[in-house]
């Protein structure tokens, strides 16, 4: 999805490093998976974390994850799967949680479905992380001023209501980055449509547990 410089710089924001523990959540793919594994190495953990809310989609999510860690040197890559607030009991104490493009999904009736409030899970991910650990948000940006009225028609958010709820559950900005930002993004149509999919303009913020 990002070019190798952009990758570079969004690992060095993480803060994912070789021994590191980190979770990622509903990994798709499992491409941020597969990229955390070749860095924290052998003495690190990667939990790829399929939310039970998402997993009987057709897809297989969590069988995909599976098979992951059956490729030759995922032995550091653990599948996992539980309700997104039962997060905490299905994993271990974590250096860095990693939400990429997901965040907004947490005000849609599919995550809520189960409990899974933004405000619920943000205090799971609070519970999981070491102190000093880094919750690390990516997503689709919301126009000022729309909140999360986006989240289930756009699947955008708007980056200062993430700040707030973030903060609320105790967390604290610690840093956050404009690399993806697009200028020419109007905010106003959904991140799937052909003439922005791959180019919406995108936040990251790194918040750190005290």
């Amino acid at each position: 999805m990002y070019e190798q410089s952009k990758l570079s710089e969004l690992i060095q924001f993480a803060r994912v490093v070789a021994g590191s523990t980190v979770i990622d959540v509903y990994p798709g793919d499992g491409d941020w998976t597969r990229l955390f594994s070749d860095i924290v190495g052998p003495g690190g953990r990667v939990y790829s974390f399929v939310p039970a809310e998402v997993a009987n989609f057709k897809n297989d999510p969590l069988g995909r994850m599976r098979t992951l860690t059956k490729e030759p040197g995922r032995e550091n890559v653990e599948a996992v799967s539980a309700d997104l607030v039962a997060m905490p009991k299905a994993t271990q104490p974590a250096d860095v949680l990693w939400l990429h493009l997901f965040y907004h999904d947490l005000h849609t009736e599919l995550m809520q479905a189960r409990g899974a409030t933004a405000a619920h899970f943000n205090r799971a991910v609070y519970e999981r992380l070491k102190p000093g650990g880094s919750y690390v948000i990516v997503d689709h940006a919301a126009a000022v001023g729309a909140g999360t009225s986006g989240a289930q028609s756009l699947h955008r958010i708007e980056p200062a209501s993430v700040r707030e709820e973030v903060e609320a559950a105790g967390f604290v900005l610690d840093a956050e980055s404009t690399m993806l930002a697009n200028n020419g993004d109007l905010h106003s149509i959904k991140v799937f449509d052909p003439s922005i999919k791959g180019e919406t303009d995108r936040f990251a913020y790194r918040f750190v547990k005290p």
